[in-house]
């Protein structure tokens, strides 16, 4: 059912195209009403209106806190006009057809540090009554809080010559007690805050199904953050299936792994952890070398770059291959753009999903994780390290500051206990060459990652034709080890020597630090504190 404004009241703190919504109202018949602050930009315009203290029959007082509270402006915009319309009459009641209104920026001086004073003074009393109470009468009244929304508004007033539809009206309800919600969550964290109290309000919306959950019999769905800071925010899908669940978990772990990579860089991600992971002068060079850091586990896997994608990284999958056994089968490449002949190729894949997404730096904040009805809150993992403090005799032996920070941005990545094995190639590339993710111990995480070393450097061997164990032990002692934590016992380093591992890398701070340093000086390896535990659970 559509509603005719014939009184509409605007009270706005952000008067963005405010006048240009009364325009259109005026131009139907509408009387409006204005408090005094939007009533003097829409004088200076020439916009007629009633004054808000002929509706009150009070003036505005002390100091603007008072306004529009009062007993005919919330019989106006309350009234139910099928049941209540005699008795309003009766009452001298004039109904209010529609609310412009938006609130004090209370938010913008909290997020400047106002003090407490300063803030008291932004909240708004007045404007959120009106709000609430429009919204609720919402059948027969129209809400507008967001000067986004007018040009959708303005556009139903003139198609429909003044009117308001019910489908809009509902729609505008949500967003205005949306409006109200976050405003009041603002002021009560910053109370919380100047008394000293730590809180937390989240505010997600746009729920969504999602295919399925982890597994098929689980349901799911995906919500976004209201204030829009999250690391998947503004991705956009080109082709391919809807994402599911855990393709949003692995897509949300190559992008953190591939922000501040300054060098066009490839990670390959499956089951939330980098199996590969490199970084070259061509994204075509780090696209075949993160793929060699695992091939198996390369298959149905989630692929993110941080250059655009041209034809000839395209052709690397191998999809117009009439043999389907030679095509690399992959579920998502992430990028932040695609050439017009590398999407070509690329949706000869009907169900792969190719995603844009912008890979800026990282920005500091908290993230979240919510468990059986409690929150858990933390700092996001930023800082690689704390500076490299050699605690042998040996030192780290041609060891790049390059490959150091790309071996520790890679161990941040896995999950605990992680081990990550990086080399330099000989073109300066870098390289994952192998890693162990999470095991219960940290020794058997580093007999996983020297296993797939061995697997690759092997197979790299066999394709150059060079003696396989040569080749193996000539690349290994070029290599970096990194241990996202302490090694707890000296075992590890025992089966880093059997492989002919050279140059550790690890966080320090396990009492047994002394003996893992004695065995290192044993067996004459370097070792190097960074100061700072990756733990990823």
């Amino acid at each position: 059912m559509q509603i005719q404004i014939k009184r509409a009241l605007l009270s706005v703190s952000d008067k963005t195209a405010i006048v240009q919504i009364a325009e259109v109202l005026l131009q139907y018949g509408c009387e409006i009403i204005s408090t005094g602050g939007t009533g003097a930009l829409l004088e200076s315009s020439g916009i007629k209106f009633t004054r808000i203290e002929e509706i009150t029959g009070n003036p505005e007082c002390f100091g603007g806190r008072v306004k529009t509270i009062s007993f005919n402006v919330a019989g106006g915009l309350l009234f139910d006009r099928d049941k209540d319309s005699a008795e309003a009459e009766k009452l001298g009641i004039q109904p209010i057809d529609m609310v412009v209104c938006n609130l004090y920026p209370f938010n913008t001086f909290r997020e400047a540090g106002a003090e407490l004073e300063t803030l008291i003074e932004n909240i708004d009393i007045g404007g959120v009554t009106l709000i609430r109470a429009a919204a609720k009468n919402f059948k027969h009244v129209s809400v507008v809080t967001d000067p986004a929304l007018y040009p959708q508004i303005i556009d139903e007033l003139e198609q429909s010559r003044g009117k308001i539809s019910y489908e809009t009206r509902f729609c505008l309800m949500r967003e205005a007690f949306n409006h109200t919600a976050d405003y009041d969550s603002g002021i009560a964290l910053a109370m919380d805050e100047k008394h000293g109290i730590d809180s937390v309000r989240l505010h997600f919306t746009e729920g969504t199904p999602l295919r399925y959950g982890e597994n098929p019999h689980q349901k799911a769905w995906v919500y976004k953050k209201s204030e829009n800071n999250a690391v998947l925010r503004g991705y956009r899908s080109l082709q391919g299936k809807e994402l599911s669940y855990n393709n949003l978990v692995d897509i949300s772990s190559a992008i953190e792994c591939l922000k501040n990579q300054s060098r066009p860089s490839c990670v390959i991600v499956k089951h939330n952890n980098p199996c590969g992971f490199a970084s070259a002068s061509s994204i075509k060079e780090a696209l075949n070398l993160a793929w060699e850091s695992d091939p198996i586990s390369a298959f149905g896997s989630i692929i993110a770059v941080n250059r655009s994608v041209d034809l000839a990284t395209a052709e690397f999958f191998n999809f117009e291959n009439p043999d389907r056994t030679k095509r690399k089968f992959v579920e998502v490449i992430i990028a932040p753009s695609f050439d017009n002949e590398a999407i070509q190729i690329l949706s000869s894949s009907k169900n792969l999903r190719l995603i844009e997404h912008f890979f800026g730096k990282s920005t500091r904040g908290l993230e979240y994780r919510i468990i059986d009805g409690i929150m858990l809150s933390q700092e996001r993992d930023e800082e690689l390290s704390k500076g490299l403090d050699l605690k042998t005799n040996e030192p780290l032996d041609d060891v790049s500051e390059d490959l150091i920070a790309f071996g520790i941005a890679a161990a941040r990545q896995i999950k605990s206990n992680a081990i990550a094995v990086v080399r330099k190639t000989e073109t300066g590339a870098l390289q994952l060459l192998g890693m162990g993710a999470g095991q219960p111990n940290r020794l058997e995480s580093t007999h996983l990652a020297l296993s797939r070393c061995r697997s690759n450097l092997y197979r790299e061997a066999s394709e150059k034709n060079l003696c396989c164990e040569d080749h193996f032990r000539f690349e290994m002692r070029k290599a970096l080890l990194v241990s996202d934590a302490f090694f707890p016992f000296p075992d590890s380093i025992e089966e880093c020597a059997i492989s002919g591992i050279k140059n550790i890398i690890q966080p320090g701070g396990s009492l047994r630090d002394s003996e893992v340093i004695q065995m290192c000086n044993k067996l004459k390896l370097a070792m190097a504190f960074s100061g700072i535990r990756h733990f990823k659970h």
